[in-house]
This record gives C-alpha cells, sequence and structure tokens, in this order.
C-alpha cells in the first residue's frame, strides 16, 4: 500500500503551512463571519493535560489579537486535568470557562469533550490514542491541533491517513505539532535548498542525540494499565520509542526537504544503559539509513545516553554546500538567517488561528502522517535489523494497541515475574 501526496497538498512541503492559503466554501460560522482577527469568539478544548498539553493551551490561548476562550479540559488522570486547569486559569483568568462539569476524566474523556460545543480540540494525549480521537474529532465536525507523532503503528497511520481525507471533505483545519515547520529559520533554510541553493542534494543527516527525559516509578497501588499511562514514554503502543516521540522532527525535516518520504529502511540500535524495570521496553539508541525513490540516503541517529555527543537538527549536502536548518548554508551559495525569530510552538498557533479566520484550507495531517510514519518504519528496521520496505511496513505492520482501554485491563505489553518487559532483539524481533 503506498501513500503519496495529493499534487494539490505540495504547498505544505515547500513550507510553513501557513503559505498554503487556499479558500474553501465550506466551515462554521466562525471562518464565515469573522471579517478580522478576534472578531467572534473561538472556543477551544483540551484533550490532554500533562505539560505539553498544558503547554499547547497555553500557547493557544496566547495568539495575539484573538477572542479565545477554553471550556472543557480532559484527561485520563483526574488530579492531572486539575492540575493543568488550575495553571491556565492563574495565567490566563477569563480566558479559562471550565466548570467542574466540563473537566473530565478516564479512558472514555475525549468522547465527552468532543460532545461539547467547542470550536477547536487540541489533541495531547500520549501519541499511541492520536488517531482515533483525531478520527472522533473530525467526524464530530472539530477543528483540531495534534501533537506530534500522530501514529505509533501502521494500523494507526492508516487511520491518520483516511481521517486526513474526511477532513479536506468537510473543509477543517488540521494542524500538527511539528513546529520546525512555523519557525523561520527551518523554513528559510528549507526554501532555499528546495530552490536549488545546495546543487544537486547528494544526503542528509538527522540527529536527536540528548541526555533523555523523565521515569516516572511505579506505585504499589497502580494497576499494571496505570503504571503504563504514568510512565508512558518507556512503551511502544504508548509512544513508538523515542525514535517515534522525539525523532519525528528531525525525520520531518529530511522528509521536507526532499518533498517525499523514504522507500526503504535499515538500521541498528539496542539498550546500553537504560535497562531498569520502569524504562519499559524501548531503545536508548537507533541509526538508520533511509532510502528515498531516487536514491538519495537520509542518515538518522537519535541516542538517550547521559556523557555522550549530543546534537539536534538536520543537515543537508549538496555538491555546491551544505545547509543547516537552524538556519546557514555554507559553499558556493553561502547564506545565514538574520531575520526574527519567533518559537515555533507558538507560530503554529498563530497560523492556524489565522487559517480558520480567513476560512483556508489547512491541513498538516498529510505530512504528520508520513514523518510518524517514516520513524514507525525506522524503528521496525532497528528492532528486527532487517531492511523494512515502506509498501510492506504500512501494510503489515502490526497493531500495538490494547484490545481494551480500562484500569483493570491488561496492556498489550506485560513484565516477567521479576518486573522485567521483553525488549526486542535485532536478528530475531520481526517486523511483521
Amino acid at each position: 500500500m503506498t501513500f503519496h501526496r495529493n499534487p494539490n497538498r505540495r504547498d505544505f512541503v515547500k513550507g510553513s503551512a501557513a503559505a498554503a492559503g487556499m479558500a474553501f466554501t465550506g466551515g462554521s460560522s466562525v471562518a464565515r463571519n469573522a471579517h478580522a482577527a478576534g472578531g467572534d469568539q473561538i472556543k477551544i478544548a483540551l484533550i490532554g493535560c500533562g505539560g505539553r498539553g498544558t503547554g499547547a493551551a497555553s500557547q493557544c490561548l496566547s495568539v495575539p489579537n484573538e477572542n479565545i476562550k477554553l471550556i472543557a479540559v480532559a484527561d485520563a488522570f483526574e488530579d492531572k486535568a486539575a492540575r493543568s486547569l488550575g495553571i491556565l486559569k492563574g495565567k490566563f483568568g477569563d480566558k479559562v470557562d471550565v466548570p467542574p462539569e466540563r473537566v473530565f476524566a478516564g479512558f472514555d474523556a475525549y468522547k465527552k469533550v468532543i460532545a461539547c460545543d467547542a470550536d477547536l480540540v487540541l489533541l495531547v494525549t500520549p501519541p499511541g490514542f492520536r488517531p482515533m480521537q483525531y478520527k472522533a474529532a473530525i467526524e464530530a465536525g472539530k477543528r483540531v491541533f495534534m501533537e506530534k507523532p500522530v501514529c505509533v503503528d501502521s494500523p494507526g497511520f492508516r487511520s491518520v491517513m483516511e481521517t486526513n481525507k474526511l477532513a479536506d471533505e468537510k473543509g477543517l483545519q488540521v494542524a500538527v505539532g511539528l513546529n520546525s515547520r512555523h519557525t523561520a529559520p527551518v523554513v528559510e533554510t528549507i526554501k532555499r535548498i528546495r530552490d536549488g541553493m545546495l546543487g544537486e542534494l547528494q544526503y542528509t543527516r538527522a540527529y536527536c542525540n540528548n541526555a533523555g527525559v523523565w521515569v516516572r516509578p511505579r506505585n504499589p497501588e497502580q494497576t499494571e494499565m496505570e503504571y503504563q499511562m504514568r510512565n508512558w514514554f518507556y512503551f511502544v503502543w504508548l509512544c513508538g520509542d523515542h525514535i517515534v516521540e522525539q525523532h519525528v522532527h528531525l525525520i520531518d525535516q529530511a522528509n521536507w526537504i526532499k518533498g517525499d518520504h523514504p522507500v526503504e529502511a535499515n538500521g541498528m540500535g539496542g539498550r546500553e544503559v537504560r535497562k531498569g524495570k520502569d524504562h519499559g521496553q524501548i531503545f536508548d539508541h537507533h541509526f538508520n539509513e533511509f532510502t528515498y525513490r531516487d536514491g538519495t540516503k537520509m542518515f538518522s541517529q537519535c541516542r538517550h545516553i547521559r556523557g555522550c555527543w549530543n546534537q539536534g537538527g538536520t543537515f543537508a549536502q549538496g555538491v555546491d554546500g551544505v545547509a543547516s536548518t537552524r538556519g546557514t548554508i555554507t559553499g558556493k551559495n553561502a547564506w545565514q538567517y538574520s531575520g526574527d525569530h519567533i518559537g515555533g510552538h507558538q507560530q503554529e498557533h498563530n497560523d492556524l488561528l489565522a487559517a480558520i479566520r480567513r476560512g483556508e484550507k489547512y491541513n498538516e495531517g498529510w505530512f504528520g502522517a508520513t514523518s510518524s510514519m517514516t520513524a514507525v518504519l525506522g524503528r521496525m528496521a532497528t528492532y528486527s535489523g532487517q531492511v523494512v520496505k515502506w509498501d510492506d511496513a504500512v501494510a503489515k505492520g502490526p497493531d500495538e494497541m490494547p484490545e481494551k482501554f480500562a484500569f483493570d485491563a491488561e496492556p498489550p505489553v506485560l513484565p516477567d515475574e521479576n518486573g522485567n518487559y521483553p525488549v526486542p532483539v535485532p536478528g530475531i524481533f520481526k517486523p511483521y
């Protein structure tokens, strides 16, 4: 099964999605009646109240000159919903109008939020839930901001691609938290690469090497499902491994430079230092060689090990020079970005609200899905040690999600009698 971008979406590949202004005739009264920013109130709702969810809601509420109100919040855990709401209320005051009856908790809380009278929903739960929540929101006619990645497995990718079609049919704006698409130095650098300033492109390099993230220890009173939900970063069904959850930003930049996704990957990885019981089943390092349909390569590294060489960014090598997406080109056509620096996390919300106000066609779900699936492809290659083809991965990749969503249900991976989780072994693990 092959998914290629429709030509009428090509503007989203070339640069910031804010530039892709194509009016549609449908849409809500917000788009039809608002002749200036802030004219009609836009009601938003938050699904997923962790740090990133609270940050996304804060950025949306901070869009300049906008009449925005938060009307509902939801999280699997009541304490997280309450904490997030308290932070947002303290910062934004009357822009937060969330009475107790619109604070929802549990696995089905997202359905209750989507049933509220919100114009825009923010989907910021652990990414394993993204495909089903995105589908529910678009079916209900909601505009969507969803954090990256948008899927953690092949069935999730296929679901998101189908929902993208429905969003376009309904004329609903969709933003994805690949914030470098809205970060000016990145946008300007990639525009110049695609305009030919490096000459013929030879390969790209993508790095996400750092010390890693938090660990949340087990509480003896927790069920296995609750423990994994609290410590979600370390389980494939929830986060996809850090190649998917974090490195997707840099993989997306490489895909953006190429205007396509790879057709295959081979790689290696494992666990060298992050081996504890609280580290679940994921690797602490991955290296991939991705191959695009024209034969060019993306060399990809991501590592969570302290005391090692750290690097974050994407680099493009051409016959006439080298570009860094931080905003520099060296070689024949040397250039350095010197414009404004507005944070991409804020700008992506500014651009989404502007598109809603103008009633523009705006769907970042397409590149969000292909870049997320590229990261999944890389994980399948590093876990297995095999060359994994894109079409095979999309069509045959396994479903990582549990059969039942409940705190007393079993998650799809369980610890052994010593509390250790099964970890993929290259050469033995089967990608599908």
